[in-house]
């Protein structure tokens, strides 16, 4: 007897959410080098004028801007895998600190809803039994549009009759 665990899943559908940041390491790298050279450059030139303060305030500039550079990294170790089975959909979420949640929601009654117009945080909502479920939120409008879209579809694929996969 096999066990349903132990049984490879066949999904219907799967998509991987992260959200995106352009900025490489290495442009982290140039960046912070830039600003440094810029606020040392300052400094000086203030410090020889007599305004010796300035060095200090220059100095509180430079982690300033890095501390908002790694706090953006941070934030882009948020992710969400959603996917759908023969049995569930499964969403789990993992935080900044690799901490993972999991969701598991029965198809069948499943809504994705998405309100218009799209407002930078507005998320894509799964609502079930009068229990909602925001992901997505991280996304670009256009991205949520098209999970919204994507997982309407692959619900309307496993709501239809007959076999799930062909």
């Amino acid at each position: 007897m096999i066990d349903a665990s132990e049984s490879p899943r066949r999904l219907l559908f799967r998509a991987h959410l992260k959200p995106h940041r352009s900025l490489s390491r290495r442009a982290f790298r140039r960046i912070m080098l830039g600003v440094t050279l810029f606020s040392i450059t300052v400094s000086v030139v203030a410090f020889l004028a007599g305004a010796w303060p300035v060095f200090g305030f220059m100095g509180i500039d430079i982690l300033l801007v890095w501390f908002a550079l790694r706090l953006s990294y941070r934030r882009a170790l948020v992710s969400e895998v959603v996917e759908l089975d023969e049995q569930f959909l499964t969403i789990e979420r993992t935080d900044p600190k690799g901490r993972s949640r999991l969701w598991r929601l029965q198809p069948a009654w499943l809504r994705v809803e998405l309100a218009e117009p799209i407002l930078p945080q507005t998320p894509v909502m799964l609502r079930s039994h009068g229990e909602a479920l925001q992901i997505g939120v991280f996304l670009h409008p256009d991205q949520r549009r098209e999970v919204a879209r994507d997982l309407r579809a692959a619900l309307g694929r496993w709501r239809q009759p007959g076999p799930l996969f062909g």
